[in-house]
């Protein structure tokens, strides 16, 4: 039977109650471990989680859990159990993560939300949506090929366009945002807060839509 619990709080004064069914909700932060990879455009997947753990007060330290190949999370949040993880294995094998975390709790693919840089959306946009192919990420092909399915949440941040252009795409994600760019990651961070907050309190429903950071 579904029951009233208060909702904690993300760096907001008011007092929200909600009500929602037990379920074990899996967010998952992609990027690469290591300080040459810190704060570059691959890495903006675990700059949101780590964000988003450090807003969320009931959620504690990340945990090296090397039987699950990734730096570990958790809490209760209202009535769901709520898992963050961020892939140690370097992006290109992110799936052994996502498949050993979803293995041992009995997580359904649907309630998996990844979140991602995408150089096919333009810089200041996040598009979320269920399903979809790789596009070319090497992570998201990993998480795919790992559990058998395209069908988990995405939360996809747009870092595109290569400028120039005749820049390999590979040492675009792998370089740091201009100085132009990082005046918005504030604003990013906040509205991907945003969108787990209302997925983890909503419907369990992540809608295919699209949000604009920049103000």
């Amino acid at each position: 039977m579904p029951w009233l619990q208060k909702r904690p709080q993300f760096n907001k004064p008011s007092l929200i109650y909600s009500i929602g069914l037990n379920k074990t909700i899996l967010i998952v932060g992609l990027g690469n471990i290591g300080k040459e990879y810190q704060n570059t455009r691959h890495n903006i997947g675990f700059n949101c989680i780590d964000k988003f753990v450090s807003d969320t007060e009931s959620f504690s330290g990340w945990i090296n859990k090397k039987d699950f190949n990734c730096y570990f999370n958790s809490t209760q949040i209202a009535d769901k159990k709520v898992i963050a993880i961020k892939p140690t294995t370097l992006m290109n094998n992110s799936g052994f993560a996502v498949s050993s975390v979803i293995r041992f709790y009995k997580i359904e693919t649907s309630n998996i939300v990844v979140i991602h840089d995408d150089l096919d959306i333009n810089f200041g946009q996040i598009r979320t949506r269920i399903g979809g192919s790789s596009a070319g990420h090497n992570g998201i092909k990993s998480i795919t090929d790992s559990i058998n399915t395209e069908e988990y949440g995405r939360i996809r941040i747009g870092i595109g366009p290569k400028k120039p252009q005749k820049i390999d795409s590979k040492d675009f994600v792998l370089a740091r945002f201009t100085s132009a760019e990082q005046k918005h990651l504030l604003n990013l961070n906040k509205e991907v807060n945003v969108l787990l907050t209302e997925y983890i309190y909503g419907t369990g429903q992540l809608s295919s839509e699209t949000r604009s950071f920049i103000i």
